[in-house]
């Protein structure tokens, strides 16, 4: 069978899809992302229209109806592919890096996501996937080793957000929040690729790992 009808055929059997920025897009080309890890070990496919760069709060129609909005990921795939069992998400950290311009990280946290997890962009785009049936796993970010990475300085915001996801998982049942704090040991480079930011192969493995033992918790029929 040719390559792309494989592919056609993989992604209409499927009832796992992945959205979000380039955490979850990373090493897609070669196979090795976090959505190609949970696959093998779930035994079952998934399909992974995440796209780096992208965000949860994106202005541009064109741009975002092709995947930098986060939501338009999620509304593309689910006209396509239709109802699927879960989504497996993350989203929020282009918009706190350099997003807000680090002047306004408050206010754009607050678009996103309010204090109590209950209002805001993630919350709504949550709730309309679950409308659907599917539930929903939501992933953080990784952690700084202690060296030096651009992002460093979005730690407290990163952690506040954090708290606020894990807020929103609270409300629902049908949603879980996968925190990756404490995934990265202190000096330990082996989690991020060269950029001090993206996942390494070595970490898309172990969070795809955590993701689907998470879903067979959850989820006896797999």
């Amino acid at each position: 069978m040719p390559l792309f009808a494989q592919a056609q055929a993989v992604q209409a059997e499927s009832r796992i899809l992945a959205i979000g920025d380039s955490l979850m897009a990373w090493h897609m080309a070669s196979g090795a992302s976090i959505a190609d890890a949970a696959a093998e070990v779930l035994g079952e496919p998934v399909i992974n229209k995440s796209v780096g760069g992208a965000k949860i709060i994106h202005a541009l129609p064109i741009t975002g109806a092709l995947g930098m909005k986060i939501a338009s990921q999620f509304s593309n795939a689910s006209k396509r592919f239709g109802p699927q069992d879960w989504v497996i998400m993350n989203g929020g950290g282009n918009d706190l890096f350099l997003g807000c311009g680090c002047n306004a990280c408050d206010r754009r946290m607050a678009r996103m996501i309010n204090p109590e997890g209950a209002a805001g962009e993630i919350p709504r785009l949550v709730s309309q996937i679950r409308q659907t049936g599917a539930r929903v796993v939501y992933i953080g970010y990784l952690r700084s080793p202690g060296v030096d990475s651009l992002i460093d300085a979005c730690l407290p915001m990163g952690n506040e957000l954090e708290a606020r996801l894990a807020l929103m998982a609270k409300r629902d049942s049908g949603v879980h929040f996968l925190s990756l704090d404490g995934f990265t040991a202190s000096g330990d480079r082996s989690m991020h690729g060269a950029d001090m930011i993206h996942p390494s192969r070595k970490a898309s493995k172990i969070i795809g790992e955590n993701i689907a033992r998470l879903i067979q918790k959850a989820d006896k029929t797999r």
